[in-house]
């Protein structure tokens, strides 16, 4: 690596654009015309020699280099938001309703939403956000960020760090602000040290050299921005692994126990009861949302109760279970256990429990029951044995009957119309009969049944729709933005102010730069060199444009 020697004797770095000793400028390093020396000074970090723009020699230094350039970094930020919005065209996986005809993605798709939803599917965008190239592409960025406050911190901390009072003078004389008397008196240095002093200014001074700073602190503001936004990304990649962040849903009947998804079968919860509460259509405060809506939910909730198991499973044994909490799952209340928390999502309405059916004479009008049974249609039986001495084979279930270009299926597992093919066979040798029983329907599969299936009687109850989430990324997603608002308030409404007076003669030189608000900075001169014969600097941006 080739070093620049500086007039002062201080030997740089390459890439350097200012001498780190004394200032003065490498005019090759400055990109402009060396004859012309009004050019104001490039002062981006201080003229110091940046990694990237020093080593390009091995494959560290070429891939460094690469991470370094803001361009790239903006480029990965551009790519990563085209993608997040491309992932929210249509649902993600996860939320393909639990309800759906198939729940199977590679059929899910191009079902709901035809050709552009099978490329969706085929490209991989249905699982976006937890695919490998995707937090790859935020691996990226993090590095990026990471590489790009490196390659620019170190540089300016350590140029800031050294600075000299005594600077050469085609630094001063090259800044923004700046001004030359011939003439000073000490009494005018005494007023200008103390104005500097009055005004907060942390004065450094050697050999007569006065250097006057305030607000450095707020040249970090950008790095602290980077810090933030790199816990950000890592709280993002965490949301990936099972142990930091769970969302799953589960549907729990009233009267039914379940396991909890997500805790490896540890937890248990059973729905009590439900609750269903609509607003008063006869208050007129809701009259008109309710004539424009229909009815509205006032309330909805879940009375569980959480079980643990209690010890070890054994083989064809229901598992033995312990009480751990109860409560009331409302919408935005949920019930908090262990690291759990249970939130109320959804309910459905007046499914299906059972169904009592009776066995009658096909001819008798009075329909006569000749024996009943009744379906737990959560679990139905294969055959059923009645008094009489009749059985019934339940041949085919489709708990949420429909027909799909004349053939039947079942749209869900969920019993919301349900729909039976029953074998009927009498008592003795007769030939078993088969019919096909229901909600409105009852048909004789050959014509020439002697008995009939109707329905006798039937329980409906409440599908309660509950998410079950943890989430141990969201205390570094609040730190993270916290940071970054640190980051952002450090770097907006502080300056970083400096002054230069250098004595040349009889008289003074005094020069001026801050990284924003050059407005300020003048009005801090001008209250300076008030009441002394010191000349007010002058804007050399102005002079040139």
């Amino acid at each position: 690596m080739n070093k620049i020697k500086c007039e002062c004797g201080h030997v740089n770095p390459e890439g350097t654009v200012l001498c780190e000793a004394c200032g003065k400028p490498v005019e090759e390093n400055q990109h402009i015309d060396g004859n012309d020396q009004r050019k104001l000074l490039n002062m981006r970090y201080e003229g110091s020699a940046r990694r990237s723009q020093t080593y390009n020699k091995s494959i560290v230094d070429k891939i460094w280099n690469f991470f370094s350039s803001v361009k790239i970094g903006v480029w990965l930020i551009v790519l990563a938001l085209i993608a997040s919005g491309i992932g929210t065209i249509f649902p993600q996986e996860q939320y393909i309703p639990a309800d759906a005809v198939s729940r199977d993605p590679s059929i899910y798709y191009e079902d709901q939403y035809g050709i552009l939803g099978l490329i969706y599917y085929q490209l991989g965008f249905h699982n976006l956000y937890s695919s490998w190239w995707y937090l790859l592409l935020i691996a990226l960025i993090g590095i990026s960020l990471v590489i790009c406050s490196i390659d620019r911190f170190v540089p300016l901390y350590k140029a800031l760090k050294k600075q000299k009072p005594k600077r050469h003078t085609q630094f001063l004389k090259r800044q923004r602000l700046f001004s030359e008397t011939d003439q000073v008196t000490d009494e005018d240095k005494t007023k200008l040290l103390s104005g500097l002093k009055k005004k907060r200014y942390k004065v450094y001074e050697a050999n007569g050299h006065i250097m006057a700073e305030k607000g450095r602190f707020s040249r970090w503001g950008p790095y602290v921005n980077h810090i933030g936004l790199i816990i950000i990304l890592i709280a993002a990649l965490l949301r990936m692994t099972p142990f930091m962040y769970l969302d799953e849903y589960v549907w729990v009947r009233e009267g039914e126990r379940t396991v909890i998804p997500g805790t490896d079968e540890e937890y248990f919860i059973e729905n009590e009861q439900f609750t269903l509460e609509m607003y008063d259509e006869d208050d007129e405060r809701f009259q008109e949302a309710i004539e424009q809506q229909g009815m509205v939910e006032e309330n909805f909730q879940t009375n569980a109760v959480i079980y643990k198991k209690a010890g070890q499973d054994v083989a064809g044994a229901e598992p033995e279970l312990e009480k751990v909490t109860d409560g009331e799952i409302r919408l935005n209340q949920p019930l908090k256990f262990d690291k759990y928390t249970l939130y109320q999502a959804g309910y459905q309405q007046n499914e299906f429990q059972s169904m009592a059916f009776k066995v009658h004479e096909k001819d008798d009008p009075e329909e006569t029951s000749l024996g009943s049974f009744t379906v737990d249609l959560t679990d139905p039986e294969e055959t059923y044995q009645l008094d009489n001495g009749f059985s019934v084979a339940v041949s085919q279930y489709y708990p949420d009957y429909e027909l799909d270009e004349g053939e039947p299926r079942s749209k869900t597992n969920y019993p919301r119309n349900p729909a039976f093919v029953f074998t009927v066979q009498p008592p003795g040798d007769t030939e078993p009969e088969m019919s096909f029983v229901g909600i409105g329907r009852n048909v004789d599969a050959t014509g020439e049944n002697d008995y009939k299936l109707g329905i006798e009687n039937f329980e409906t109850r409440y599908a309660s729709g509950l998410t079950v989430r943890v989430d141990h990324t969201l205390p570094f997603f609040i730190i993270g933005a916290a940071i970054f608002m640190i980051g952002v308030i450090q770097g907006m409404y502080w300056q970083h102010r400096r002054i230069w007076l250098h004595p040349e003669g009889d008289g003074i030189m005094m020069a001026g730069h801050t990284n924003k608000n050059w407005f300020g900075l003048k009005k801090d001169i001008e209250a300076i060199t008030e009441n002394t014969n010191v000349k007010m600097v002058d804007d050399q941006q102005e002079i040139d444009s």
